[in-house]
Formats: structure tokens, C-alpha cells, sequence
């Protein structure tokens, strides 16, 4: 069995084999489906209004995303290349990633109303410090030799950013990326949570209120899922477009 088969066949296997005990065991100690639903109710409960739920929830997160991670590479470069900004701006950023998001969602809402764009925010407020954490780091890690060599042939600060700079920085940005990929999707439904009337935050919210577990459990796999194509689409870019790390990985 080749190494590609491995990495979808032994994921599909335990799955598989969870979703099999799972069933066997709410079947034999007779769990209530308010408490622990078996897979066979949640897979019931899943239909196309889920679907458009959860189109929602993902179109909300893929641009905080895509918005949040080109907002905080540029500011990483601006701090690579200005310390003065790094040094005064850097503390909010920290600032900003230390207030819970929970407790911004509602003043998100007064802001923007109960719209898209406060889903998104709050998207980006979530997938930012990441990719400028990385970004800085990644920008910053080059190595001397290479520095003093670019600096010998005085080589202006586009050649040093987009020759040395960027090559160095892309395995952190892709790590950056990957934990955004998550992280966007609970952002979408924290802002779902304090005010929506469509999206996975709003179908789990109405379903507590009702005590529709399988409804619960339907949605919080759909966001489970959507986190987990979000993360393969980044892994799969990361391995096009820093091949040299397969070395690394062997």
C-alpha cells in the first residue's frame, strides 16, 4: 500500500470503527437521543436546510479568512521593515488577540448589524494574530550568510523581500494558515451565536433551545467538516508550493 493510500484509507478506518462503537454503544446502554444521539439519528437530522446553513457559515469564514491573512501578512511586513511600527503597534495586536472574542461579538452587532459583515469580522478578528505572529517570524528568520551576501551585491529591500525574505517565511506563513483554516470557522459561529437568523451558530443555538440534540450534533459535525476541508486545501497548496519540505518530512 502506497503512502497516499495510507493517509485516506487509515483516517476513513478509524472513523468508521468510532461511528461503529458509537452506535453499538448508545444501542446496548440505551442512551436517551437527547443526551447522546446514535450517528444513524444525526445522519437523519442532516438535509438540505443544514446544507444552506452551513454554505453560509463557510462563505462567512472563508472570507474572514482570506481577508484576516492578507491584512496580517502585509502588517507583518511593514513590521519587519519599520521597527518603530512594530514596537508601538505590536502591544495592541497582542491586545486584541488576548480579548476574548465572545465578549467582542455583541459589539460587533451593535456596530454592524446581524448581517454578514459581522460574521466576517469576526472571523478576521480571530485569524489575524496568527498569520502576523508567523509572518514576522518567518520574515525575520533568514540567515546571516544569505543577508550579508544580498547586502554584498547591494540589493534593494524588494530584491532582499522577495528573493530571501519570502522563500524564509513561507513554511511559517503555511502554518499560520493552517491553524486559521480552524480558527475561522468558530469565529463564523461565535458571531452566529450572539446574532443570526441563518449559518451553523444559529441552527445549534435554536436546536438547544428545543432540546433537538441530533439537530446539535448534525451542525457541529458540518463545522467539523468544513474546518477539515478548509486544512486539507491548505495542506495540499503547502506541499505544491514548498516541495523542498518533503525532504524534511521523509
Amino acid at each position: 500500500m502506497n503512502e497516499q493510500a495510507k493517509t485516506i484509507l487509515y483516517p476513513v478506518g478509524f472513523a468508521v470503527g468510532f461511528l461503529i462503537l458509537w452506535q453499538l454503544a448508545v444501542k446496548l446502554l440505551s442512551i436517551p437521543a437527547y443526551l447522546l444521539p446514535a450517528p444513524s439519528e444525526i445522519a437523519g437530522a442532516i438535509d438540505g436546510e443544514l446544507m444552506r446553513h452551513t454554505l453560509v457559515t463557510m462563505m462567512e469564514a472563508l472570507a474572514g479568512f482570506v481577508f484576516a491573512n492578507i491584512l496580517g501578512f502585509i502588517t507583518a511586513v511593514v513590521f519587519v521593515h519599520s521597527k518603530p511600527i512594530e514596537l508601538g503597534a505590536f502591544p495592541l495586536a497582542i491586545a486584541l488577540k488576548t480579548t476574548p472574542l465572545v465578549a467582542l461579538a455583541p459589539l460587533l452587532i451593535v456596530w454592524m448589524g446581524t448581517g454578514y459583515s459581522s460574521k466576517i469580522i469576526a472571523s478576521m478578528l480571530i485569524c489575524f494574530f496568527p498569520i502576523l505572529v508567523n509572518s514576522v517570524k518567518g520574515l525575520k528568520a533568514i540567515e546571516h550568510e544569505a543577508w550579508e551576501l544580498f547586502t554584498a551585491y547591494k540589493a534593494s529591500r524588494w530584491e532582499i523581500f522577495w528573493r530571501l525574505r519570502l522563500p524564509t517565511s513561507l513554511p511559517y506563513v503555511m502554518s499560520a494558515l493552517k491553524i486559521s483554516s480552524s480558527l475561522s470557522i468558530v469565529g463564523a459561529i461565535v458571531g452566529e451565536f450572539v446574532g443570526a437568523n441563518k449559518g451553523l451558530g444559529y441552527v445549534v443555538l435554536l436546536a438547544s433551545y428545543h432540546l433537538e440534540t441530533p439537530v446539535m450534533f448534525s451542525a457541529i459535525l458540518a463545522s467539523a467538516a468544513c474546518g477539515l476541508v478548509l486544512f486539507w486545501i491548505i495542506n495540499l497548496i503547502e506541499k505544491k508550493l514548498i516541495f523542498w519540505q518533503k525532504v524534511d518530512e521523509v
